[in-house]
């Protein structure tokens, strides 16, 4: 039975190759590649022929909608790599093999692509060092950077993410995931109008100077909570993580704070639903606050948004709402039927979603460079629409087998080798009585 390695939810995928329609986490590939398509959908929306998309966007964003699946299926899987493992140092590694290689490929490509005047830089070429010091730990959302290429603003959460749970986990509470869950929630609701945007690059210092102090504090952090022992590894942990956590509320790009404590909020949810679905959480208690911490999510948006987008407010929100219930509707139908054969198309577009999410926008700019944006019939624009498809997921095959698996595969040989030369990183937990599998006692209800 294969096993996920370090899998997140824009990243993820099975670290013994594709994944078969009757593996046991093949729903999460399954959704994984439906989120995949609605990012593309959002982003390419423009050149689908109008009786298509506005029957969409008439009810929800569609980009919106599959990032909202994403983070949920983060929280799902990450904390449990990082769990079954119990090495931080393993987990890191993992995670850089897993998400620089494509990332890097991906900025480069953008950046040949500007060189040739096909699409534009989004001003990054005005000040490349601070450019690179705000995307150097793919934090550019909160570092003031311009997301090179646009969507890796979601990048600078799932980093944030990590940074929490490696904290959580030295501190030894990362079971809580319930509790957290709530708290940003809540926060997003009671604070999320409250906390200024982009408050230290408008007030404090200069971009460059913020992301570069952000890049040396975090990065000896976690240098510290991978290389040392006992208690300083736990400060350097919390360290990274509260730099991560106070960026994301005090220094956010074009994402309001509102919106990124609710992503914080369903991604802890996520790792909620891990738990229950193992055992180690009852449903009844893990059902009922997912819905709340949903609700929460819901609710911050609708009161603390301002502005639409561009959109009438009232657009706006029934959008919002529309996007996030139904994220929230699809991870639950997965969870439901996790035990069902998926289609091995679908769960292969699952396994090259992470290209999928990072090449798009280059090949769109490629598409628009074309000149394949004029007006067509409703069929032969449907037929240019399916070849561009058709293109982007061979191309994303490609960077999969050439770029993606191999990279990972060189990370877990180089995790077996700096296990061998240092010595296993295990996180010792604390001792426990032994518990059944299906327990729902207090130590089961301690999430």
């Amino acid at each position: 039975m294969e096993v996920y390695d370090g899998d997140d939810g824009i990243a993820g995928a099975s670290a013994a190759g594709p994944a078969g329609a009757g593996n046991r986490l093949a729903w999460l590939d399954a959704l994984r590649g439906l989120a995949a398509l609605a990012v593309v959908f959002n982003h390419f929306g423009y050149f689908i022929p109008p009786q298509l998309n506005k029957p969409v966007y008439q009810w929800m964003n569609p980009g919106d909608y599959g990032v909202f699946v994403f983070f949920i299926i983060s929280g799902y899987i990450v904390p449990a790599s990082l769990e079954r493992k119990g090495s931080v140092r393993t987990f890191w590694v993992s995670r850089i093999f897993r998400l620089y290689p494509l990332y890097l490929l991906a900025v480069a490509l953008v950046l040949a692509l500007g060189l040739l005047h096909v699409g534009g830089l989004r001003g990054e070429g005005a000040d490349p060092e601070t450019s690179v010091l705000s995307q150097m730990l793919m934090m550019s959302n909160v570092l003031a950077g311009e997301n090179l290429p646009n969507v890796v603003w979601s990048l600078s959460y799932e980093m944030i993410f990590y940074l929490l749970l490696t904290a959580l986990f030295m501190a030894r509470v990362h079971h809580r995931s319930s509790r957290y869950a709530l708290a940003f929630g809540a926060a997003a609701v009671a604070l999320g109008g409250l906390l200024p945007q982009a408050y230290f690059t408008n007030n404090l210092w200069s971009p460059r100077i913020i992301a570069l102090v952000a890049d040396l504090v975090v990065l000896t952090g976690l240098a510290v909570a991978v290389a040392m022992r006992g208690m300083p590894r736990v400060v350097g942990a919390v360290l990274a993580a509260m730099v991560g956590l106070t960026l994301l509320a005090f220094n956010g790009s074009w994402l309001l704070p509102w919106e990124a404590l609710s992503i914080l909020a369903l991604m802890f949810t996520g790792t909620m639903l891990y738990r229950a679905e193992q055992g180690k959480y009852p449903w009844r208690k893990a059902i009922p606050i997912a819905v709340v911490v949903l609700g929460m999510a819901i609710a911050a948006g609708e009161w603390h948004h301002i502005g639409g987008y561009g959109k009438p407010t009232a657009i706006w929100e029934r959008d919002y709402f529309m996007s996030l219930f139904l994220a929230g509707l699809t991870f639950a139908a997965g969870l439901a039927l996790r035990h069902a054969r998926w289609p091995r198309a679908l769960t292969w577009l699952g396994l090259i979603s992470y290209s999928v999410y990072l090449l798009h926008p280059a090949l769109i700019e490629v598409y628009r460079h074309l000149g394949w944006t004029a007006h067509h019939s409703f069929w032969v624009q449907v037929l240019i629409d399916a070849l561009f498809v058709a293109i982007l997921l061979a191309v994303c095959s490609v960077t999969y087998r050439l770029v993606e698996r191999p990279m990972q595969e060189l990370g877990r040989r180089l995790a077996r080798r700096l296990d061998a030369r240092f010595g296993p990183d295990r996180h010792p937990a604390p001792a426990r009585a032994a518990q059944p599998a299906m327990a729902c006692g207090p130590r089961a209800a301690a999430d």
